[in-house]
Protein backbone atom coordinates (compact mmCIF):
# COMPACT_ATOMS: atom_id res chain seq x y z
CA UNK A 1 0.00 0.00 0.00
CA UNK A 2 2.84 1.88 -0.36
CA UNK A 3 2.74 4.60 -3.64
CA UNK A 4 5.95 5.37 -3.88
CA UNK A 5 7.45 4.97 -7.53
CA UNK A 6 10.22 2.43 -6.19
CA UNK A 7 7.75 -0.05 -5.29
CA UNK A 8 5.47 0.34 -8.39
CA UNK A 9 9.28 -0.73 -10.26
CA UNK A 10 9.36 -3.62 -8.14
CA UNK A 11 6.58 -4.91 -9.77
CA UNK A 12 7.53 -4.29 -13.47
CA UNK A 13 9.78 -7.79 -13.82
CA UNK A 14 6.83 -9.46 -12.39
CA UNK A 15 4.29 -8.49 -14.98
CA UNK A 16 6.87 -9.06 -17.50
CA UNK A 17 7.67 -12.79 -16.27
CA UNK A 18 3.66 -13.43 -16.42
CA UNK A 19 2.74 -11.83 -19.31
CA UNK A 20 5.59 -13.83 -21.14
CA UNK A 21 4.49 -17.40 -19.68
CA UNK A 22 0.61 -16.34 -20.56
CA UNK A 23 1.55 -15.67 -24.36
CA UNK A 24 3.35 -18.97 -24.50
CA UNK A 25 1.00 -20.61 -23.28
CA UNK A 26 -1.91 -18.90 -25.15
CA UNK A 27 0.37 -19.35 -28.17
CA UNK A 28 0.88 -23.23 -27.63
CA UNK A 29 -2.66 -23.59 -27.46
CA UNK A 30 -3.63 -22.08 -30.74
CA UNK A 31 -0.63 -24.14 -32.42
CA UNK A 32 -1.71 -27.30 -30.66
CA UNK A 33 -5.15 -26.97 -32.15
CA UNK A 34 -4.57 -26.19 -35.79
CA UNK A 35 -1.37 -28.44 -36.26
CA UNK A 36 -2.45 -31.44 -33.97
CA UNK A 37 -4.45 -34.22 -35.68
CA UNK A 38 -5.16 -35.13 -32.06
CA UNK A 39 -6.73 -32.30 -30.81
CA UNK A 40 -10.91 -32.63 -31.67
CA UNK A 41 -12.94 -29.03 -31.38
CA UNK A 42 -16.39 -31.18 -32.58
CA UNK A 43 -16.48 -34.54 -31.50
CA UNK A 44 -20.24 -34.31 -32.52
CA UNK A 45 -18.96 -34.33 -35.97
CA UNK A 46 -16.60 -37.16 -36.01
CA UNK A 47 -18.34 -39.70 -33.34
CA UNK A 48 -14.23 -41.70 -33.22
CA UNK A 49 -11.80 -39.30 -33.76
CA UNK A 50 -9.02 -41.98 -33.45
CA UNK A 51 -9.75 -43.17 -36.26
CA UNK A 52 -8.63 -40.26 -38.63
CA UNK A 53 -5.11 -39.65 -36.89
CA UNK A 54 -2.42 -41.34 -38.68
CA UNK A 55 -0.52 -43.27 -36.61
CA UNK A 56 3.04 -42.79 -39.09
CA UNK A 57 3.04 -39.11 -37.95
CA UNK A 58 4.46 -37.94 -34.38
CA UNK A 59 2.04 -36.71 -31.97
CA UNK A 60 4.11 -35.80 -29.45
CA UNK A 61 6.46 -31.83 -29.78
CA UNK A 62 9.50 -34.07 -29.53
CA UNK A 63 9.91 -37.83 -30.73
CA UNK A 64 12.94 -39.45 -30.30
CA UNK A 65 13.60 -42.81 -32.52
CA UNK A 66 9.70 -43.74 -32.57
CA UNK A 67 9.05 -46.26 -35.28
CA UNK A 68 5.62 -47.26 -36.28
CA UNK A 69 4.59 -50.66 -37.81
CA UNK A 70 1.11 -51.77 -37.87
CA UNK A 71 0.22 -55.04 -35.75
CA UNK A 72 -1.27 -57.51 -38.28
CA UNK A 73 -3.86 -58.90 -35.81
CA UNK A 74 -5.55 -55.28 -34.65
CA UNK A 75 -5.92 -54.31 -38.56
CA UNK A 76 -7.88 -57.43 -39.36
CA UNK A 77 -9.98 -56.95 -36.35
CA UNK A 78 -10.44 -52.54 -37.40
CA UNK A 79 -11.47 -54.40 -41.00
CA UNK A 80 -13.83 -57.31 -39.02
CA UNK A 81 -15.70 -54.44 -37.47
CA UNK A 82 -16.34 -52.52 -40.29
Amino acid sequence: FNSSPFYVFQLIPLVGVLSFAAVGALSFSVYSLFSKSDVIINKSGNPEPWETVDPSKPQKLLTVHQKWKPIEELENVRKLMK
